[in-house]
């Protein structure tokens, strides 16, 4: 005679359900989330466009043709003004116009890392630029313009009645932090060049060396980086990106 229970056994429960319902996503859904802004607006751009031109001469071929250029014209406009860095991370107007010039040096090999933290410092590389002439460093400064700038025997930098040799320092000082960094990562020496890019107040000169930091108008950057000898090859730019990248943290970091 068995001794097992003769009563039936409990039908095991269904297992539950672990996948999330799917949602079918909806194209006015996605056009509503933030990151789609943009969109939204180049979207309203090229029907207002569309509207303007097609409705006055009654013909829809004519309004999709400049809804189309209007979307085009954006494009490009945006590509060019809107900074990598989000907004609230820029620290001035003066960084964008200058990160919009760097912009245009990446089809002649250039590379270009913004807002760069000196380890154990609050100090900040606002551009650091390297490219087949060498490597830069580049401080964006907004001065008011109502202010005269000028020089006393090559030495010191007075905006209106300001000394300017703090800032010379600094930018002379996180260039050189910049230089120890990289050289000692990769083995052999990388000479990094100061420069403080200024914006406002009109400069009396191309380019001045002052304090051995190269000061100039902020509109003259490209020029000041290329018309310069070509010094580094394509593997050399990439190996001192990568590790620039990586010894001179990014003062945002992404989340």
């Amino acid at each position: 005679m068995s001794d097992r229970s003769s009563e039936p056994r409990s039908q095991p429960a269904p297992p539950e359900e672990t996948y999330a319902p799917v949602e079918r996503a909806s194209l006015l859904g996605l056009l509503q989330q933030p990151k789609y802004r943009p969109l939204r607006l180049r979207l309203l751009i090229a029907l207002g466009a569309g509207l303007v031109v097609g409705i006055p001469l009654w013909s829809w071929r004519l309004g999709l043709i400049a809804a189309i250029i209007a979307a085009i014209a954006d494009t490009i406009y945006r590509a060019r003004t809107v900074s990598s860095v989000a907004p609230w991370r820029r620290a001035s107007v003066a960084e964008r116009r200058t990160e919009a010039q760097l912009k245009k040096l990446e089809r002649n090999g250039y590379l270009t890392l913004h807002a760069r933290a000196i380890p154990g410092s609050d100090a900040q590389i606002d551009h650091l630029v390297i490219g087949p002439t060498g490597v830069y460093a580049v401080d964006s400064e907004k001065w008011d313009k109502r202010l005269p700038v000028r020089v006393q025997s090559h030495r010191k930098l007075f905006h209106g009645p300001f000394n300017q040799k703090p800032r010379l320092d600094e930018a002379r000082w996180e260039a050189s932090q910049a230089s120890e960094l990289i050289t000692k990562a990769l083995g052999h020496e990388v000479t990094v060049v100061p420069s403080l890019a200024i914006y406002g107040p009109a400069i009396p000169w191309k380019i001045l060396n002052i304090r051995e930091v190269d000061v100039f108008d902020g509109g003259r950057v490209r020029r000041w980086i290329t018309n310069r000898e070509r010094s580094l090859t394509p593997e050399e730019i990439e190996d001192i990106y990568a590790v620039a990248a990586e010894v001179l943290p990014a003062r945002y970091p992404e989340n």
